[in-house]
């Protein structure tokens, strides 16, 4: 399971370079500034949880648990709700993602709280390397 979280990671780094290089460049012949403020933000978040799923892929390596795999699909989920609700509205204009933004937010908050209730609650061998 961690080979596939860090598979999503490096997938979702990749389209967060690529959306910041056009948000950086490319975005700004066709959108006024607090609109790219706004794209920039929806990268800033899909970059902070692509390094979450790293650090879910690795902490599952020495505490494999089901609430790691939900935080992951949190994660996910919540980065796709709330970073794509960004970039559509950004984009295209449409005002009715607007609701859907704060639902992926609400989403990665699940995520972190999953992934600090495993944290919390599991014992695991720190290497002493």
């Amino acid at each position: 399971m961690n080979k596939n979280i860090m598979l999503v990671a490096a997938v979702s780094g990749f389209i967060a370079v690529a959306l910041g290089a056009f948000g950086s460049h490319g975005l700004k012949h066709i959108a006024p500034p607090e609109l790219i403020s706004i794209f920039k933000l929806a990268v800033e978040y899909q970059f902070y949880h692509t390094f979450a799923l790293v650090a879910l892929a690795l902490s599952y390596a020495h505490i494999p648990s089901k609430q790691l795999i939900w935080s992951a699909y949190s994660f996910v989920l919540g980065t796709v709700l709330f970073s794509g609700s960004l970039y559509l509205y950004v984009l295209t204009g449409v005002k009715w993602v607007g609701p859907i933004t704060p639902i992926g937010g609400c989403l990665l908050l699940l995520g972190w709280g999953l992934f600090a209730f495993v944290l919390i609650s599991s014992t695991f061998k720190e290497s002493s390397e």
